[in-house]
């Protein structure tokens, strides 16, 4: 079955978000190091990309490195930031008209990889395409409590009062507020939880947990994914009868 030929084109989401799990393990099954697993993982994030801006998916979020992977050992840590530098290859972003954004705690990443991330926002703003977002550094609990900060420093300064504080003022505050929620979750490796990845935003997401390692999530796997997204019904907390 070509999932890709049975995709409507009219029902895409407009923001996906994946967790890409399994580097690692699938790296260590073949008797290589991690490492390689998230080189491998690279050429995949290339494809998927290039694979939702031609359906036409407006956003595309992507769980690339978590507050917790700090905790990681340190030559695999070095690993990925050269990989983050190497891995960013603007003639796919210009190629595809795909524009290009960070979330996260980016002043801790290093200087050199912060230039270089910085440098392909400023030179893809102009596409007008898809959004090829990376979270960095990034983890929700990290992201709630800096937008509890921000919000109640404008109540000390009495710019807002508590009872201002509703759903829409937090979400301007989060650092997603230049898109929409996300649609449908993917998580790939096997794995079934959330791991701290944009718990405000997925209130109503769609979740699509797949068993195939990151590096083996090609193209297909992604549109199965589109596929199995488009049979289901979202209610938002009312009836099938009030949506139809």
């Amino acid at each position: 079955m070509q999932y890709k030929e049975l995709i409507d084109l009219s029902r895409i989401p407009q923001h996906v978000a994946i967790i890409m799990d399994g580097n690692g393990r699938w790296a260590k099954q073949r008797g290589h190091e991690r490492s390689y697993g998230h080189q491998v993982g690279a050429e995949t994030v290339h494809l998927v990309a290039e694979e939702a801006a031609r359906l036409g998916v407006k956003y595309l979020t992507l769980y690339t490195f978590s507050t917790e992977n700090w905790n990681r050992p340190t030559d695999e840590v070095t690993a990925l930031m050269g990989l983050l530098i190497e891995s960013i290859e603007e003639d796919i972003f210009m190629k595809n008209n795909i524009s290009f954004r960070i979330i996260g705690d980016i002043d801790k990443l290093p200087a050199n990889v912060q230039e270089r991330l910085y440098k392909c926002v400023e030179h893809t703003s102009y596409n007008t395409g898809m959004c090829l977002v990376l979270a960095l550094s990034y983890s929700s609990r990290w992201e709630i409590t800096e937008t509890v900060r921000q919000i109640a420093a404008l109540v000390k300064e009495g710019e807002l009062t508590p009872e201002q504080i509703d759903c829409d003022l937090i979400a301007k505050h989060l650092s997603t507020s230049f898109m929409s929620d996300p649609d449908l979750l993917i998580r790939t490796g096997g794995e079934v939880r959330l791991s701290n990845y944009l718990l405000w935003q997925c209130a109503y997401s769609e979740l699509y947990f797949s068993e195939t390692y990151w590096p083996e999530f090609r193209e297909e796997e992604f549109c199965k994914a589109i596929y199995d997204y488009q049979k289901r019904e979202r209610r938002f907390g009312k009836i099938s009868e009030q949506i139809n």
